[in-house]
């Protein structure tokens, strides 16, 4: 027991690899929201296309004409 201790005192308790970090395919889209017939509208929900044009709106807020 005693030894148990002193262990974790010198070396740390190690809870598994972790390593959560980036994978090497991270162009992959892991959420729908990202998918560009989502973002652009065309998957045919109204509440999407509704959301693609006011994303346009804001894209295009600050260009010059």
């Amino acid at each position: 027991m005693d030894d148990d201790f002193s262990y974790i005192l010198e070396n740390g308790i190690s809870f598994g690899r972790g390593g959560g970090g980036q994978q090497s395919g991270s162009d992959k889209v892991k959420t729908k929201a990202k998918k560009k017939k989502y973002v652009t509208g065309a998957h045919g929900s109204g509440s999407a296309r509704q959301k693609a044009k006011y994303r346009e709106q804001r894209a295009n807020r600050h260009k010059k004409k």
